[in-house]
């Protein structure tokens, strides 16, 4: 294929010297890091110094950072610049307790920046492109991050901010937007809005899609594909580390490339804590190789994933990390059974005559946990009893093959489940014993 790149010299580096570059980042990263009154109780305790790091193997034996650990040491006990010199602050969205938040420097925001150029440049963006944006704008990520990222990339942005389908729609139509960032349950939703006011969405200027914040499946992506006219790239980012940008999938997509002169990535068996090898599935820990003010040291992300093995036909030689499979505070146990709402979406997906929305709920119900799983229905007539009837009891027989146990299934007239603009909240958990 004929690949372009936003910066070849550093996307194609060798291997050998990306991770030469690596390690010279992770001496220069403890260096600043150890000015943060976290770090340096931490590396005193462990008895901790950057000379000590001779190989990416040494640095595997630091201990981990984790979301507990910046939460208690809120706002600033993870700061490792001079808060004279910072320049703006982002923080995640938790409901409960302290957020985390992340103070940047200028310098922070210019790399942060590039990177999400980059990736946009790996998707086909161009300066001729016009991009708009509908994630929030504030202490969320997704908004500025994008945005920054697609000024310097010298597109013509429109921060349209998220919800108002309506209005997103004039924007696309009247600005000619070729290309969208939105969270896969917008994007659909948007695509049925297109439908309610009589306008074929694959009809639109729209070509590129951008997609990530929640997890999807592949076959979701391939159905908002369809839905929308559109070539839809999975995203992958977290507040702790900047925000979007970390990796982004190449045109190939088949995996998202992992930015490695900016990110260390390791994935370990969330259990044991041991590394484990390419394609095995485990938690993504990661650290800043680029940040300045507040850089994060082997960030358990809680995010489960894999590293896929072999190199990717773009030339790109930065390693892929697999589509999210879920975060481990996602899964949830029930009848002694591991379940992702993942594998719920993955059957439901598969019906044509079901909508996008849908809801798990976990109950006691006689001393038993149970599993409710609602979804609005699409084309299929509520009024037609037997057909209604045969297709749940194919929902149920097939969820039972996929999860291995047999839940309560629910079909809904379309509307009548929450609608979410943020991140869709899919799991309701009303159990005695949570």
């Amino acid at each position: 294929m004929n690949t372009e790149y936003w910066e070849k010299s550093i996307e194609t580096l060798p291997r050998q010297e990306l991770e030469k570059l690596q390690l010279e980042r992770i001496k220069s990263t403890l260096t600043v890091a150890s000015n943060a009154p976290y770090y340096k109780d931490q590396f005193q305790k462990h008895n901790i110094s950057p000379d000590a790091i001779r190989c990416l193997d040494d640095f595997r034996k630091l201990p981990f950072t984790t979301k507990a650990d910046m939460r208690a040491n809120y706002p600033f006990g993870l700061l490792a610049g001079n808060l004279e010199d910072a320049v703006r602050i982002h923080s995640s969205s938790g409901t409960t307790g302290n957020p985390t938040v992340i103070i940047h420097s200028q310098h922070d925001l210019d790399s942060w920046a590039n990177l999400v150029a980059r990736c946009l440049y790996m998707v086909g963006l161009r300066k001729k492109d016009v991009f708009q944006n509908s994630s929030g704008y504030g202490m969320f990520t997704g908004g500025l991050g994008f945005q920054y990222g697609a000024e310097r990339l010298g597109a013509l942005t429109v921060p349209a901010a998220a919800g108002n389908s309506k209005r997103q729609i004039k924007f696309i139509t009247d600005f000619k937007t070729t290309a969208l960032h939105a969270i896969p349950s917008y994007a659909i939703r948007l695509a049925e809005v297109f439908q309610e006011e009589g306008i074929d969405p694959t009809e639109s200027s729209l070509k590129t899609l951008i997609i990530g914040a929640e997890p999807h499946t592949d076959e979701q992506r391939r159905k908002i594909e369809r839905m929308l006219g559109v070539k839809a790239y999975n995203c992958f980012g977290m507040t702790e580390m900047n925000g979007p940008g970390v990796a982004f999938e190449c045109l190939e997509q088949n995996g998202m490339h992992i930015w490695e002169d900016c990110y260390l990535v390791e994935i370990i068996d969330p259990e044991t804590l041991q590394p484990l090898p390419d394609g095995e599935i485990g938690e993504l820990v990661l650290t800043t190789l680029d940040r300045n003010m507040m850089p994060l040291i082997r960030y358990r992300t809680r995010d489960l994933t894999r590293i896929i093995p072999g190199e990717c036909p773009c030339g790109r030689t930065h390693r892929r990390i697999d589509r999210i499979k879920g975060r481990s505070d996602d899964m949830f146990i029930i009848k002694g059974v591991n379940i992702f709402p993942m594998q719920i979406e993955k059957i439901l997906v598969q019906f044509p005559e079901l909508g996008s929305n849908y809801l798990i709920t976990l109950e006691t119900l006689h001393n038993q946990d149970e599993m409710i799983v609602e979804v609005e229905l699409n084309e299929l007539s509520t009024d037609n009893y037997i057909e209604l009837e045969n297709t749940r009891k194919e929902i149920v027989r097939r969820l039972k093959d996929e999860i291995l146990v047999t839940p309560k299934v629910k079909l809904v007239k379309k509307g009548s489940l929450p609608q979410s603009e943020g991140k869709a909240v899919r799991v309701k958990d009303l159990r005695d014993n949570k």
